[in-house]
């Protein structure tokens, strides 16, 4: 396989795992993927908290993510918020009731990176982080030059 080849197939087995080791917790806590998603990336992202940074970030529909939020309001897992400064972003926020959910959410993490850099040097792993940087930086560079947008 070519390198562009070998790096979507690394990507799709990582989607795979990550996918199933939160399908885990997501059953465990009676949610559903989509919402099991949302909580997993906010929790990740702290910065990232409106829906349309998950839909932009994780490619999901429009519909699915505002269905699978409101239902985590409901729950009482999820609140949103205005803020004054601009009042049309609509922002995210995990409630403590989410805690025990960020909990498990935090040791698949730790379990997946324990799965994907098993055998590697803390230094290669550093490696492949600063790599893997740069190739996106290259990439949303060129988007932005010859696409203007990401």
């Amino acid at each position: 396989m070519g390198i562009i080849t070998d790096q979507l197939v690394s990507f799709r087995y990582v989607t795979k795992l990550h996918g199933l080791m939160l399908g885990e917790i997501s059953r465990k806590f009676g949610l559903t993927d989509m919402e099991m998603n949302i909580i997993a990336f906010l929790h990740n992202n702290p910065r990232l908290d409106t829906a349309a940074d998950i839909v932009e970030l994780r490619r999901l529909s429009k519909s699915n993510v505002s269905k699978a939020v409101s239902s985590l309001c409901s729950k009482k897992l999820l609140t949103s918020r205005t803020y004054e400064s601009d009042r049309r972003k609509v922002h995210l926020i995990l409630t403590a009731e989410a805690f025990a959910i960020e909990k498990e959410i935090a040791a698949c993490t730790e379990k997946l990176l324990g799965v994907v850099f098993d055998g590697f040097s803390k230094e290669d792993a550093g490696l492949y982080k600063a790599l893997n940087a740069r190739i996106k930086d290259n990439i949303v560079r060129y988007l932005e030059e010859n696409d203007g947008r990401r």
